[in-house]
């Protein structure tokens, strides 16, 4: 990577990882947010699918969501179908995202992660507020074919975290202007 590009990468990137994290980390968050859940339908997810569901019920359901966030998940399996679109509302509302996550089927084809993301990022393009994108694969394999395919372009700011089985990205969609923008004036002095 050239040097210019690497210092304008650095900056924004640093923001993106402090957004992802610590923004999370404040109960006080009054501000509703768009979230993407994106997990692997296919088999590959066979073996550590009830593990992976756990995290997400314990991380993403029970420790970022608050009451009026909105989620969307999808299944990507084969051709990504999304399997739950509502706004959270209570205790009751997390119980029924947690009961669609644990009925989700690994039984589908190849995992069509760039399906899923190319609708998040039609979805995230039209919302004014802060979307988190979360990307469950259970596999390197799996993941392959986004990484090579059309998919690859929104995955250029992501952040993985491995598990045994499996791994969860945070992706940030839509990022590249507010990136370039960011190293511009962190330059600029400004």
């Amino acid at each position: 990577m050239e040097t210019k590009k690497l210092r304008a990468f650095i900056p924004g990137f640093a923001v993106f990882l402090l957004l992802s994290q610590g923004l999370w980390a404040l109960d006080s968050r009054n501000i509703p947010i768009e979230v993407n859940l994106i997990v692997d339908g296919s088999p590959a997810m066979k073996n550590a699918g009830g593990e992976a569901i756990e995290w997400i019920c314990g991380y993403l359901v029970d420790g970022i969501l608050r009451d009026g966030d909105r989620i969307t998940i999808w299944n990507a399996a084969g051709k990504a179908q999304i399997v739950l679109s509502e706004t959270l509302s209570g205790a009751e509302g997390k119980e029924n995202i947690k009961k669609t996550l644990r009925s989700l089927n690994f039984q589908g084809s190849q995992a069509d992660f760039a399906g899923a993301l190319g609708e998040a990022s039609q979805r995230a393009a039209s919302r004014s507020g802060m979307v988190y994108t979360l990307l469950i694969s259970g596999s390197s394999a799996a993941l392959s074919p986004a990484l090579l395919g059309s998919g690859a372009a929104f995955l250029r700011y992501s952040r993985i975290e491995e598990f045994p089985a499996w791994r969860a990205l945070i992706v940030a969609l839509n990022m590249n202007s507010r990136i370039q923008g960011a190293a511009a004036a962190y330059f600029s002095g400004g």
